[in-house]
């Protein structure tokens, strides 16, 4: 589950992260009265508008502006609330832009010269340990960094039962070049930065930048934060900041009734029942020449209800030219998931316009074709995995 800015930096605020402070704001009228608020907190003079989206690369596409007055406020926040930000990370439609951050400007002058670093903590799945990935060039994407400059990035993988160590904070100092009051500060935040990872069971934390400001202390700018949904159950309060506005609207409406269910681009839409099998169909699908148009796991009660439920989903999708369903019968029966296929496709008459193949392995799985063959319906039964495959292909090929 993914989080604004603004909310990733309360959860950083609330483990002791120094924050570029902000106030959200939903109109421009907001955005001038958080500044002249924001103003009396800080003593800033200049504020920072960025829209609050679920998309990196924001300042790219015009969504983070520095205003030098309550005026430029006003104009800047009116431009951005409500406008279709398109970034390298959104589609060419661009993502509706509900609210915006106005932000303290950290950049002012000082002792010490300014320097911006990147810094993310994540999984790392090869050795099932928690890492941090730090890198002495912030400011710029590290997937960049890491394909024209790879020595610039450090990493610290944090044992399970130890920890974050104080040696692995101050290597990480070390490695940015800082010293003195910097050198400090930045152990602090690495280790309050760490902390909030754990705390708030998070499967990912990106800062960046993270910035040396000039009094020497270390500030998160931006921050990208994505939970772990997982872990969603100990977490209400976190489960409660999900913005369902930055979310697919046909995955939202999905979750609500219990499936799991991703949107892709492709022509044919898949019903399977576990991951590993719903995997396995979507490459069944590119072998007979088609595209998968979602990945939908309908779970072990694929009964009439919850079958219509999935194809009303499927179907919500003008692209999909064919439905696959394949179901491996070991929990449930394969002639109960029959009959639920047959009496869904019955109460949505009309509603399905396009062919269906079934594919049902497991208990029962010869009942359950004779159960589809001989139901008078436009739905096509096999067993095999490849005799399915081919089905596809010649509706496909039609």
């Amino acid at each position: 589950m993914n989080l604004h800015e603004y909310q990733g930096k309360e959860i950083l605020a609330s483990y002791g992260v120094t924050i570029q402070r902000g106030k959200v704001a939903t109109t421009s009228e907001e955005a001038v009265a958080a500044a002249k608020a924001l103003t009396e907190e800080t003593g800033t003079g200049w504020h920072i508008i960025k829209a609050q989206v679920h998309a990196g690369g924001r300042g790219k596409g015009g969504g983070v502006k520095l205003a030098k007055s309550l005026d430029q406020v006003k104009e800047i926040s009116g431009q951005i609330i409500g406008m279709d930000l398109v970034t390298p990370q959104t589609s060419a439609e661009g993502k509706r832009v509900h609210q915006v951050l106005v932000a303290e400007d950290v950049y002012g002058p000082g002792e010490a010269e300014i320097e911006e670093f990147y810094m993310s903590v994540l999984l790392d799945r090869a050795q099932g340990k928690n890492m941090i990935m730090y890198s002495t060039e912030g400011g710029m994407d590290i997937e960049t960094v890491a394909e024209e400059t790879p020595h610039l990035i450090f990493t610290e993988t944090i044992h399970p039962s130890h920890g974050l160590q104080a040696f692995q904070a101050r290597r990480i100092a070390f490695n940015l070049g800082l010293s003195g009051k910097a050198f400090k500060e930045m152990t602090k935040f690495v280790d309050a930065l760490y902390n909030a990872y754990v705390g708030s069971d998070s499967a990912l934390f990106e800062i960046n930048p993270v910035i040396k400001a000039s009094n020497n202390t270390i500030i998160a700018v931006d921050c990208k934060i994505t939970l772990d949904e997982n872990a969603l159950f100990r977490h209400k309060d976190l489960e409660a900041l999900r913005d369902i506005r930055e979310e697919n609207p046909t995955e939202v409406e999905a979750r609500a009734v219990g499936l799991n269910y991703v949107d892709l681009d492709g022509n044919v839409g898949c019903m399977v029942n576990g991951a590993g099998l719903a995997m396995a169909t979507m490459d069944l699908i590119k072998q007979a020449g088609g595209e998968p148009a979602n990945f939908l796991d309908v779970g072990g009660t694929a009964d009439a209800k919850r079958v219509e439920e999935a194809f009303r989903i499927i179907l919500k999708d003008d692209k999909v030219e064919a439905i696959l369903v394949n179901i491996f019968g070991g929990i449930v029966r394969c002639d109960r998931v029959a009959q639920g296929i047959v009496d869904a496709y019955k109460n949505m008459g009309d509603a399905i316009n396009v062919p269906i193949i079934v594919r049902l392995q497991g208990t029962n799985a010869e009942i359950a074709k004779e159960l589809i063959d001989s139901s008078g319906l436009d739905v096509q039964s096999a067993i095999e995995f490849q005799e399915a495959a081919d089905k596809v292909q010649a509706v496909l090929n039609k």
